[in-house]
């Protein structure tokens, strides 16, 4: 498998870019079609976390140009490590490198803290290559039902890391009364927040002392007549708020929600606590995207719809490393004789 994974990554470098093959995995699309190619779970959380294991693995930053750092649990924490030890290789300056470390760093934040679904990540896989261009693909658990949910990140056309910043956000599972302080619609909400600290821990402890009460009657009495129809009883008033990092954040004085979020200790507890104190608005749900498109071509891991050919996998191996083998040597005929092979493909619906 990850030898396959190997001669697909080259093949798309080979005659795309480093650049493309960012944008593909990025892509809920494309990645899931490659997690089935590969012959791994197809609805299974562990798609996510073997096909970045086999990609990582696959990949040779010094004859590539591209990498990946972190993985799955305590891997994901040696994200950073891992970003400066490939960023040598890359001879990439300590500003990039620093750069790449804060975009692993408010991913994370921003997936853990601000969407509070109910999945906290436990994978956290951060690609990049030799000119700094990034993408991250992280999963979180969701515990009492067992379904995980991935998001997608790309550099590329990223304007806010607190703004509509993925590229995708999927589930088999749609959650009711998700609160989504990255939503375009969370605007005002987050420039609130980011008023209220500056102006010191005690108004908001009044402020939560305040609601309190009103959290125990009905919150629905406490907002305006316009937003009673949001089913506002979930957004339960936090009983544990980080007073320390709130007062971090006072000296600090951010400037922008960006800001508030990266100070250490602001976590989902007291980002939902401003959130309710600043009135929060509600963003629209996140994005789903379901790969019933995509079927397994070599079989699952689970043995599922089929068990594993390896034989036939072996066999594709080997003719993709004689495409690539020629194509470097000048030889593009049986390249281009690949790429006709998707005209006898059947086309289905979009």
């Amino acid at each position: 498998m990850v030898k396959l994974g190997n001669v697909i990554i080259r093949a798309i470098i080979l005659e795309f870019g480093k650049e493309e093959l960012l944008r593909r995995l990025s892509n809920p699309f494309f990645f899931q079609a490659l997690g089935c190619v590969l012959s791994y779970d197809w609805h299974s959380s562990g798609l996510t976390t073997t096909v970045c294991a086999a990609i990582k693995e696959s990949l040779k930053p010094e004859e590539l140009g591209i990498a990946c750092a972190g993985g799955k649990g305590k891997f994901s924490r040696k994200t950073p490590e891992e970003i400066e030890k490939i960023s040598e290789i890359f001879n990439l300056s300590t500003k990039k490198t620093e750069e790449l470390k804060y975009a692993s760093k408010m991913s994370a934040k921003v997936d853990n803290t601000c969407i509070q679904a109910g999945y906290p990540l436990y994978h956290h896989a951060f690609f990049f290559t030799e000119k700094g261009e990034w993408v991250v693909i992280q999963q979180g658990m969701n515990i009492q039902d067992q379904t995980a949910r991935r998001y997608h990140w790309i550099s590329e056309g990223l304007k806010s890391f607190v703004e509509e910043p993925h590229s995708a956000v999927c589930c088999d599972v749609k959650k009711k009364n998700v609160l989504n302080m990255v939503a375009k619609e969370s605007k005002e909400a987050r420039k609130i927040c980011v008023d209220l600290v500056k102006e010191g821990v005690r108004r908001i402890k009044n402020d939560f002392l305040s609601l309190r009460p009103l959290y125990q009657k009905s919150l629905s009495e406490f907002l305006p007549t316009k937003r009673k129809s949001f089913v506002v009883h979930v957004l339960t008033m936090p009983r544990n708020v980080n007073w320390d990092a709130l007062r971090k954040a006072y000296e600090f004085q951010p400037k922008n929600y960006e800001e508030l979020l990266s100070i250490e200790g602001i976590g989902p507890s007291t980002v939902r606590g401003l959130a309710l104190v600043s009135e929060i608005i509600y963003g629209s749900p996140p994005s789903w995207f379901d790969p019933v498109k995509y079927s397994f071509a070599f079989g699952g891991k689970d043995s599922k719809p089929k068990p594993v050919d390896r034989k036939a996998m072996d066999e594709s191996i080997k003719f993709l490393d004689e495409v690539l083998n020629q194509a470097k040597l000048g030889n593009k005929e049986k390249l281009e004789a690949f790429k006709r092979l998707k005209s006898i493909v059947p086309q289905t619906r979009a």
